[in-house]
């Protein structure tokens, strides 16, 4: 028993949104990476899989750790299957995707996403 298929309801949505995010094989600019390392350091993680440098989270830089990827792979989650790729998402520390990116414009991403005002602020 795992509960992966558990989600919270964040409203309407990509599939993905309030769900557990999977632990994907990801390729950045420093080699390869799992989405589980992310999390390691308790701090929310905005996930780009658009163009690198793509996103501009200076609101909020203090809080939320911003890597750029890429990942070839099936977009599938447990009890819903595939899913279709999302651009960007917003994982919170516990590893539930709390924002998504659908291939719209980065313009929209300079307000903050829902319940970012709430995320921890990082101790100097």
């Amino acid at each position: 028993m795992s509960g992966l298929d558990i989600h919270d309801d964040l409203g309407e949505g990509h599939p993905l949104l309030g769900r557990r995010m999977p632990d994907l094989d990801l390729v950045t600019a420093n080699g390869p990476l799992r989405v589980v390392t992310l999390l390691h350091d308790a701090r929310p993680v905005l996930l780009n899989l658009s163009e690198p440098g793509g996103v501009d989270i200076t609101p909020w830089a203090d809080r939320v750790q911003v890597v750029d990827a890429t990942y070839a792979g099936m977009w599938e989650l447990p009890v819903l299957g595939a899913v279709p790729a999302p651009t960007a998402m917003l994982v919170r520390p516990d590893g539930y995707v709390a924002w998504v990116g659908d291939r719209t414009p980065w313009g929209s991403l300079t307000r903050s996403p829902p319940g970012s005002d709430r995320l921890p602020r990082r101790s100097a």
